[in-house]
């Protein structure tokens, strides 16, 4: 169960994140830190396919534009923010 911040909670509805796609961020999500120690949640290959093999490829393939979404996680397990992503994710 996710837990999100008011401003998480008000960014997803601005950006039209499902609650459903947030839920599978956490669960197959890949994980990067960011430069402030939280944690960005996004869909990358290996977790694509895994999200796949769980729940169908037509559910995946009917949601995939949904699948560009991203979430920011602090230490604490809160969601600080979500969005969708225009370019990759920096790994360092």
């Amino acid at each position: 169960m996710l837990v999100l911040t008011r401003h998480a909670t008000t960014r997803a509805q601005q950006r039209g994140l499902p609650p459903l796609i947030m839920n599978w961020l956490d669960t197959y999500g890949a994980r990067a830190l960011d430069r402030g120690g939280a944690e960005i949640l996004y869909f990358d290959n290996a977790s694509r396919r895994n999200l796949e093999r769980d729940v169908g490829s037509q559910a995946v393939d009917r949601l995939r534009p949904l699948l560009d979404a991203y979430t920011v996680v602090a230490d604490d397990g809160t969601v600080i923010t979500s969005g969708w992503r225009f370019k990759r994710v920096p790994r360092h």
